[in-house]
C-alpha cells in the first residue's frame, strides 16, 4: 500500500499520469486534508472493477460496512445510499451520493452528504488501471483512491488523514484479497 499527499504527482503508473492529474490531484483549502492511496491487485482489471462499481453493495469488499440500503436511484449516477457502519468506529451511519461512474475509464467518484460522523465534505475518487504483463507474470491491476475531507474542529490534519488512510487502506487490502481469491478460482 502506498500513500501520496494530494500535492504530489507520484504513481507507479507512468502511463496513467493524465488520469492521475485529472482525478487525483486536488487543491485543498486551509481547513482540508487529503491523500492518494495505491493498491496493486493480482487480478484482472474487469474483475476488480466489478467490485468497485457496485455502489449499491459496498459490503462486497468494504470491511466496515454492516449494511447498505439505497435511498434514491438504483446504483447509477445520482444514487444515494445509506451505509450502516460496523460497531467500534466513531460513526453509525453515512449517507453517500454517487457523483460519477464511468465503466469505460474505470472511474468512480462519490461524496458523503450526511451521517453521524465527523467527515464533513468528504469526497473520494477511485480509478482502476491495468498493468501490462512483465516477465511472464500475470496481468495486475492498480487501484488508486484519493480523497479530500474537512479537518474536524479539535482534530489535526495528521490525525484526520491517519484515520481516513487507515479505513481506506483496510478497504483496499480487502478488495485485493477478495479479487485475488476470485481470480484464483476462475
Amino acid at each position: 500500500m502506498s500513500y501520496y499527499p494530494t500535492s504530489q504527482n507520484t504513481s507507479p503508473l507512468s502511463e496513467s499520469h493524465g488520469m492521475i492529474d485529472t482525478y487525483h490531484i486536488h487543491d485543498l483549502l486551509p481547513n482540508q486534508c487529503g491523500s492518494v492511496l495505491v493498491q496493486t491487485v493480482d487480478a484482472p482489471l474487469n474483475l476488480v472493477w466489478s467490485f468497485i462499481r457496485q455502489f449499491d453493495n459496498p459490503k462486497a469488499y468494504k470491511l466496515f460496512v454492516k449494511s447498505c440500503s439505497m435511498r434514491a436511484g438504483n446504483g447509477g449516477i445520482g444514487s444515494i445510499r445509506e451505509v450502516v457502519i460496523t460497531s467500534g468506529l466513531p460513526a453509525k451511519t453515512s449517507t453517500e451520493r454517487l457523483d460519477e461512474l464511468d465503466d469505460n475509464m474505470h472511474v468512480m467518484h462519490y461524496s458523503v452528504i450526511g451521517g453521524d460522523h465527523r467527515l464533513a465534505n468528504y469526497s473520494s475518487t477511485t480509478t482502476v488501471h491495468k498493468v501490462e504483463e512483465e516477465n511472464g507474470k500475470k496481468n495486475k491491476t492498480v487501484v488508486i483512491q484519493s480523497y479530500v475531507v474537512d479537518i474536524p474542529a479539535g482534530s489535526s490534519k495528521e490525525d484526520t488523514c491517519l484515520f481516513a488512510n487507515t479505513i481506506i487502506g483496510c478497504n483496499l487490502k480487502s478488495l485485493a484479497k477478495v479479487s485475488e481469491k476470485m481470480a484464483a478460482t476462475c
